[in-house]
């Protein structure tokens, strides 16, 4: 069974992509900036607990949120499934696409056939949109090819696999529940709110204080252990090319604001973009310096990633705070 016509919406990350899809599906064609951004979608994590090896850092916000805010915010139905049973799992994918409904799926990317680098990460998103008796046919990002499929064997293991973010077989729809809101206030609300959690962040590890505490803490990565070429390697790839739009998702956002620059002609927001089209550039230094330092390990590479690190907090906190009172003319 394979949903006829079925038009891919194009996107660079993976959860706004998925969602992108099922919406298109639906009649509902927004840019994926425009996703990301009334998904509340910016922030900050610097992770790290005494079972890592190395530190964990993360650009956005925590995995199924995105999701969740989009379908609450454009007053739809999300229906979400979960199950420990691969057969009811399975059930699952099946009885919506037999009824000509796509389906959004949470797994772990290690296991699908057409990933070529084989890294553990259960927090990654697809839409599906047909099987056949051997595959599964999925809608992915642009850099992971688009249009893909992968063995439905291999679909199973990545739908159930266990570990860090993982989820029992997570699969999802939307429909429409009501009248369609006016995108010009919920992006407002959005804008807020993100700014609001990015500033006042539960505990120091992440948003705002999150930055400034990597700032710090960059500076004793070179004292860790004796060889830390394949993580900061690892760590730099994962900022740029992790399906993010590069720089931890500072890209999406600024492209977020400056569609939002267009449709409000409001110079809070001109400005809060004019910063984040900087702080892109900046984030992409340190991820620049952090190959460079796997390489390298000198420790100058460090103090220089830790002060770019100071000035990007500093700038992300006065975009912030343009923004967070915006939903209040």
């Amino acid at each position: 069974m394979i949903i006829n016509r079925f038009v891919p919406f194009k996107g660079q990350h993976c959860e706004t992509t998925a969602m992108g899809n099922l919406l298109s599906n639906i009649g509902i064609r927004l840019s994926e900036p425009i996703l990301f951004g009334i998904g509340e979608g910016l922030g900050f994590i610097y992770w790290e607990s005494k079972g890592m090896d190395f530190p964990f850092i993360g650009g956005r916000a925590k995995p199924d949120l995105i999701t969740k805010r989009i379908a609450s915010r454009l007053n739809l139905t999300l229906n979400i499934q979960e199950t420990s049973s691969k057969a009811k799992a399975w059930n699952n994918i099946k009885d919506n696409l037999d009824k000509g409904i796509p389906i959004g799926l949470k797994l772990d990317c290690y296991h699908l056939d057409y990933f070529t680098t084989k890294i553990h990460f259960a927090a990654h998103y697809v839409a599906m949109y047909g099987y056949d008796d051997q595959y599964a046919y999925l809608i992915d990002t642009c850099q992971q090819g688009e249009k893909v499929k992968t063995r439905l064997e291999t679909l199973a293991l990545a739908r159930s696999e266990k570990g860090s973010m993982s989820s029992k077989n997570l699969s999802y729809t939307i429909q429409k529940s009501g009248d369609a809101p006016q995108l010009a206030v919920i992006i407002r609300e959005a804008i807020s709110r993100n700014a609001y959690e990015f500033l006042n962040p539960p505990i120091r590890n992440l948003g705002i204080k999150g930055i400034e505490k990597m700032s710090s803490e960059i500076l004793k990565w070179p004292s860790r252990k004796p060889d830390i070429s394949h993580e900061l390697s690892l760590t730099a790839s994962l900022m740029e090319r992790a399906g993010t739009g590069g720089s931890l998702f500072r890209n999406l956002y600024r492209d977020f604001l400056k569609e939002c620059v267009d449709l409000y002609k409001d110079s809070r927001i001109e400005k809060a973009y004019l910063i984040y089209e900087r702080v892109a550039l900046l984030w992409k230094e340190v991820s620049d310096l952090l190959d460079k330092a796997s390489e390298n390990e000198s420790g100058n590479l460090f103090v220089q990633a830790s002060g770019l690190l100071h000035q990007i907090a500093q700038q992300e906190k006065q975009a912030m705070e343009l923004l967070i009172r915006l939903d209040k003319k």
